[in-house]
């Protein structure tokens, strides 16, 4: 088991998403008491002293004021709203880029509704162009995420703990 792999739901004090949290991060913030555990995984971090139990969600006490609906923008965060595939030919992973589709030279700005995955070949094909002007086409428009659909983009299976938690998730997938 990688005890630095997110995997443990972190809610804010109101209930609502936060982020992922690694086992290790999820049972030090429960041990010194900024958190509470919230549903097990019924899995068990053993110690040569004593077994703990391994948490599916855990519950901070005090709330963490964050902007409704505001998620970074970084490149992070646009390749896993893509799935890390290139939004013009469809390669997954790889060597993969940030680029603009209206571009940035021609007054394009750096905003989710303007940037998408792709793959070094067609951002060198595309070149300072719009996608119509390169003859390419996106295989969908990009829009800004919902913060709880990009916690959980990279997870192959939802645990079924989350959904009470995560309702428009279950929406997408």
């Amino acid at each position: 088991m990688n005890l630095d792999s997110p995997r443990i739901l972190v809610l804010n004090a109101g209930y609502e998403p936060l982020g992922l949290a690694s086992v290790k991060r999820a049972i030090i913030l429960v041990m010194n008491g900024t958190a509470e555990v919230v549903e097990e995984s019924g899995e068990y971090l053993r110690t040569p002293s004593t077994p703990y139990p391994i948490p599916s969600i855990i519950r901070l006490k005090r709330l963490v004021r964050r902007p409704p609906g505001r998620l970074a923008l970084n490149r992070r965060n646009i390749l896993r709203r893509d799935a890390y595939t290139c939004q013009y030919c469809g390669k997954r992973g790889g060597d993969l880029t940030v680029d603009h589709v209206f571009p940035k030279s021609r007054g394009g700005r750096s905003i989710w509704e303007n940037l998408v995955t792709a793959c070094r070949p067609c951002n060198l094909k595309k070149k300072n162009r719009t996608p119509e002007e390169a003859g390419m086409h996106l295989a969908r428009r990009p829009i800004a995420p919902r913060h709880s659909l990009l916690l959980v983009a990279d997870l192959p299976h939802l645990p079924e703990a989350w959904r009470t938690y995560l309702p428009e998730v279950d929406q997408q997938r």
